[in-house]
């Protein structure tokens, strides 16, 4: 992307556009020779101006904020809801299931349309339904618990919208170096945004003395970010950072994207990895601040919670902690990154590799020192979380170059539904199981004791990622190469007739 950038008008021309396909559709067989033909020319300008970009990545990050407090709030009033409805474990774990299990069986269809149609009104539509159904779970009675976990469901519609859609939206805005910035940048507010969510949960809980507040601050804020996103967000060209404006389109169908995605290993074993970064981090953020609070009973340094109104002082320090080691984890990742990927080109999965196994030994002690000190567990509980929080913009990353632009909405979706269908859709439910079956099968067993011996799975499934991401640097190389020669490819000779699959489009889609 040109660096000084040019400001579009509405008597700017279009500019024109790649198209890869026909209308038999693209066969992957010729999507690097359609492609390379279409190389840019470099007096050829961006339809979106940096300014332009640099407040878009403002209000994507804004919302990617809110959608993460948005999934966290709940975990921050858990006690308060339990108490309230009277439910065990196992069904306080399902409200995160429900929405988790929506977000990721709609995914795959967002990630569809957002390879295919206007980005910006797919966002917009799946915001809107998040907002309504976000502040309508607010209202809930105490008979209606099904329809707290009906609500709950469907602000999975929003979320999924907008996690697939805008990281490609920021791959389109940038490249290179200053994509992996803007990568960091949005996915640091993914740690951040989880721990506001457990901050401004229970501080509201506490400030109005009812739970049911945590769950009306979001939609309020969220409102002024589905104002920004109408106003302030574009909807650029697919591939425009790669080609300087002209941007791509393919024409194929939706099982030749999976065929293709299937095909390629970084991938899939990244997207393995992903599963199990997404599964710990699920399971940890839902459940930890519950395990604590019942660690201060077992050392006898409070009583036991039995009303509406708790004691939120590990969600203030756990949600503090989260982002803390968001901001900072994130950045280090990226920064290690960027140092390290001229000289070795497998460092991106490498360093997610290190952040998973690094974390295990962390987890293990936090597990088994919370029951005698609680300062000494924050202490690992915060190395934990910053080597995990490594991974999240470097991965993401991952993805965008691993992956033709015409895809990625696609290849998002697929990674997002995998990762939260294995990963964290069923992870806080299942540690509610495991911890319900314990106390059925040994009843002297107290709530502390069952839920730290579920939390042992978790560094179990640290050591899997770890593995999965070893795998990835196997292939990394090869793949980024591969999307590299496919949108970088030589220019045609002079009066050479292009691939019969490649056609012009005049649609300017900013």
């Amino acid at each position: 992307m040109d660096e000084k950038g040019s400001v579009s008008s509405h008597q700017d021309k279009p500019v024109p556009r790649c198209s890869l396909g026909s209308s038999s559709g693209l066969h992957y067989g010729a999507l690097v020779n359609s492609v390379s033909s279409l190389a840019p020319l470099a007096s050829d300008k961006p339809p979106i101006s940096q300014r332009r970009a640099y407040v878009a990545i403002a209000v994507l990050c804004y919302v990617n904020l809110l959608n993460y407090m948005e999934r966290y709030t709940i975990a921050g009033v858990l006690s308060e809801i339990k108490n309230f409805f009277a439910i065990s474990d196992s069904t306080a774990g399902l409200l995160q299931t429900v929405f988790i299990c929506s977000f990721l069986l709609l995914a795959p269809l967002f990630g569809y349309l957002g390879d295919r149609y206007n980005r910006k009104y797919i966002m917009l539509c799946g915001l809107s339904v998040w907002l309504l159904t976000a502040a309508g779970s607010s209202f809930v009675t105490k008979s209606q618990f099904w329809l707290l976990v009906l609500l709950r469901a469907l602000v999975g519609v929003g979320e999924a919208s907008y996690s697939t859609v805008a990281p490609t939206i920021i791959g389109d805005l940038f490249s290179g170096g200053q994509r992996s910035v803007m990568i960091c940048i949005f996915y640091i507010f993914i740690p951040v945004g989880s721990g506001l969510g457990y901050i401004t949960g229970a501080g509201s809980a506490s400030l109005t003395g009812d739970w049911r507040w945590a769950l009306r601050i979001t939609p309020i804020m969220g409102l002024v970010g589905l104002v920004l996103m109408v106003f302030l967000c574009p909807n650029p060209p697919r591939g425009a950072a790669e080609t300087h404006g002209d941007g791509v389109t393919g024409h194929s169908s939706y099982l030749e994207d999976v065929k293709y995605l299937l095909k390629n290993k970084s991938y899939v074993w990244s997207s393995l990895g992903v599963t199990s970064l997404a599964f710990l981090t699920g399971a940890l953020a839902f459940w930890l601040p519950t395990f604590l609070a019942r660690a201060h009973v077992t050392q006898g340094l409070r009583p036991s919670c039995t009303g509406e109104s708790c004691n939120s002082t590990d969600s203030y320090i756990f949600g503090a902690v989260t982002v803390a080691t968001g901001i900072l984890g994130g950045a280090l990742g990226t920064t290690i990154s960027r140092q390290l990927r001229d000289r070795f080109s497998h460092a991106d999965p490498l360093i997610c590799a290190v952040g998973m196994l690094g974390s295990v030994p962390c987890l293990f002690i936090t597990i088994f020192v919370a029951s005698s000190s609680i300062p000494v567990t924050y202490v690992f509980i915060f190395f934990g979380e910053l080597l995990l929080s490594l991974n999240w913009a470097v991965l993401a990353d991952i993805l965008l170059y691993v992956v033709v632009p015409t895809r990625r909405a696609t290849a998002e979706a697929l990674q997002i539904t995998v990762g939260h269908l294995l990963g964290d859709a069923g992870s806080p439910y299942l540690l509610g199981v495991i911890s319900d079956a314990i106390r059925s099968y040994h009843p002297d067993t107290s709530d502390f004791r069952s839920l730290m011996y579920s939390l042992l799975l978790c560094p179990f499934i640290g050591i899997l990622g770890g593995v999965f991401f070893l795998i990835t640097t196997m292939y990394i190389n090869e793949d980024k190469k591969a999307v590299q020669r496919l949108v970088e490819g030589p220019q045609p000779q002079h009066g050479q007739t292009p691939d019969s699959s490649m056609e012009l489009s005049n649609k300017n889609n900013v």
